[in-house]
């Protein structure tokens, strides 16, 4: 119910970085609008790679190409129109161009996580379970968890945008952030929203908690394997192999958690604008840099690719 006097909002306003400058703006342009491109470029080359050479036809690079082209949904989704409203303050978005928005957000970001999760499984089979690896980890079985990624993705992202865009919002229509995220909007409806509170912290339990969880059990099997093996040298390339997913894995659910997981209480929609910058921006962009431009299948792939001879050892 409409609250007496109240007007039904049909659009909404991006408050964004306003309360910066417009030269501090414009750095934030010039920066942002780079990692945009560089996180653009490095996914793409990471997909072409990966398709065109045989040698990364693995399961690990198939969920490597599978988080890139996540990731650059998720990114597409959301940055676009941050630069836009670096340039010009206060962006309106219409409120089903909003729900949108937070539909992909939310689908990509789920699946992301999950994708994450069926990489830590991948190295723990490879490392814990090498004679068996090439028949648990088979085709059929990749497609199964990439597809099951995306499904949980996609029935999470319908909960949370109809649980959200159910609730009346009058009068309030500036969306303190710079997309729109399922916190910012419920501030903005006139009404009780303690069972969308409770819905989203449910939703982030099981995309946050559950995922991490899983990924903290494959690694203390991956590291209590490692610890047993005999040579120095064979630990060191054990602990490579994981090295990548594992800081990828701390910056995602870590950024996320603090923002997702914390109480409302201690809820700073200022703060949460900050961190969202490192998820939504700089973590995209370590994917391609730390999974794969550091890798040396890949480099090797992409020397190929551009008919140079790889670098030997």
């Amino acid at each position: 119910m409409l609250k007496p006097n109240s007007t039904a909002v049909t659009e909404f306003l991006f408050e964004g970085f306003s309360n910066f400058g417009w030269q501090h703006r414009l750095v934030f342009f010039v920066v942002f609008l780079t990692l945009y491109l560089l996180t653009l470029s490095g996914n793409v080359i990471i997909v072409t790679i990966i398709r065109l050479d045989r040698h990364l036809h693995t399961p690990m690079y198939f969920f490597l190409s599978m988080l890139s082209i996540s990731e650059t949904c998720y990114t597409v989704a959301i940055i676009p129109y941050m630069l836009s409203g670096l340039l010009s303050p206060y962006q309106p978005i219409a409120i089903q161009g909003c729900a949108t928005q937070l539909f992909f957000y939310l689908t990509f970001g789920i699946n992301n996580c999950f994708l994450l999760t069926a990489m830590g499984y991948d190295r723990y089979v490879a490392i814990c379970n090498p004679l068996r690896y090439s028949v648990i980890m088979g085709k059929e079985a990749c497609v199964k968890f990439v597809s099951v990624s995306l499904g949980i993705g996609l029935g999470m992202a319908t909960v949370q945008v109809t649980s959200v865009f159910c609730l009346p919002f009058c009068d309030g229509f500036v969306i303190p952030h710079f997309f729109c995220d399922v916190r910012p909007l419920l501030k903005l409806a006139c009404t009780d929203t303690t069972v969308n509170e409770i819905i989203n912290f449910v939703v982030s339990i099981c995309v946050l908690v559950l995922p991490m969880s899983l990924v903290s059990i494959s690694y203390v099997l991956i590291i209590s394997t490692i610890l047993k093996i005999a040579s120095a040298e064979g630990r060191k390339k054990a602990f490579a192999t994981c090295a990548s997913h594992l800081t990828v894995v701390i910056i995602h659910y870590g950024c996320a958690s603090i923002i997702y997981l914390k109480p409302k209480s201690q809820s700073s929609l200022g703060q949460d604008r900050l961190i969202s910058v490192t998820y939504t921006v700089i973590t995209p962009l370590l994917n391609p840099i730390v999974y794969s431009l550091r890798n040396k299948e890949v480099k090797d792939a992409l020397c190929k690719a551009m008919g140079r001879k790889p670098r030997s050892l």
